[in-house]
């Protein structure tokens, strides 16, 4: 799109994105076929589903104007780090491996000791750096995944709100009803 035709300029203005760990999530489901957002049966969903999706927003993709070579993504607030759901038994077959050059000096961590001494947010922070692409704007995209244990986060004020309410995922919708017929 040109930068004379239309507005382009308000296309590469950054929002803020709020996204519970510890909430079911429609989209994220992996109940084949997708279930509909009234099912009880939808649980949070797994770490490598929950990174791929922020990594989508801190790139940028979700929008019309992406480009690879242009920084155009969001900034993600994820909370409830320390509740990740992962399946299978990786929390313990897992392995995070550092290395600092010298000879016998390999590290190795599965993920319930880097969850122990680090917190899921570090855990979570690993799993979207590997999904992000390893070029000069990986470091700045990772700069906006801001990472909580709990549900405290600094950020309230930049979380886009329409009427009112924070757009987090709330599912069953039943209770989402319920809070609008309330506040009108």
């Amino acid at each position: 799109m040109s930068q004379t035709n239309g507005l382009t300029k308000l296309a590469y203005s950054r929002t803020w994105h709020h996204i519970s760990a510890s909430t079911p999530h429609h989209a994220l489901s992996t109940i084949r076929p997708v279930p509909s957002p009234a099912d009880p049966n939808i649980t949070a969903p797994s770490l490598g589903r929950l990174a791929s999706r922020i990594a989508i927003l801190l790139m940028g993709k979700h929008k019309p104007i992406f480009d690879p070579s242009t920084d155009c993504g969001d900034y993600v607030v994820v909370t409830n780090c320390s509740s990740l759901h992962t399946t299978g038994k990786k929390k313990w077959q897992k392995m995070y491996y550092r290395h600092n050059t010298r000879p016998g000096s390999l590290k190795q961590l599965n993920m319930e000791e880097l969850m122990g001494k680090l917190g899921g947010a570090e855990v979570l922070r690993k799993a979207v750096s590997g999904m992000l692409p390893k070029n000069r704007l990986r470091d700045d995209r990772m700069g906006r995944l801001k990472a909580f244990e709990g549900d405290a986060h600094p950020y309230k004020g930049n979380i886009v709100k329409f009427a009112g309410r924070s757009m987090v995922a709330r599912w069953p919708p039943r209770e989402a009803k319920s809070e609008t017929t309330a506040t009108i």
